[in-house]
């Protein structure tokens, strides 16, 4: 079973696929958030094409477990993936993923790829 990990951003959002088995998380493509309806919409396509049965969204929480500011947002965006992809999409905690992935990209372009491959991950990590 494949899943697709998301790392929502204001600006950019990070995408990860697992493999076929859903053992391993990689970095697969960083879109731009031009609103969330084309997001949305990119995001069902690579879940079409690559046959993704699942998407694990980043769930935004300070150090205390409160959620950040951007997670209206987030929610929101939540309900619109659901609607679009028809797939599940649960929450998973992203508490530094974001300063995780900038440590082994060195702050590249795919850092927020990357940032969705570790939240993706840790995932898979859990629910083995």
């Amino acid at each position: 079973m494949r899943l697709l990990g998301v790392d929502y951003g204001e600006k950019k959002t990070g995408v990860a696929l697992s493999d076929e088995g859903g053992e391993f998380a990689m970095p697969l493509i960083v879109l731009p958030n031009i609103g969330q309806g084309k997001l949305a919409q990119d995001i069902k396509q690579i879940c079409q094409n690559n046959k993704v049965a699942q998407i694990v969204l980043g769930e935004s929480k300070n150090y205390k477990g409160e959620p950040n500011p951007i997670m209206g947002e987030i929610n929101k965006f939540k309900i619109l993936l659901e609607k679009e992809t028809g797939l599940p999409v649960v929450f998973y905690p992203e508490v530094l993923s974001t300063q995780e992935a900038q440590r082994i990209t060195g702050k590249n372009k795919s850092t927020d790829a990357s940032a969705a491959a570790i939240v993706l991950q840790s995932f898979l990590d859990r629910v083995k």
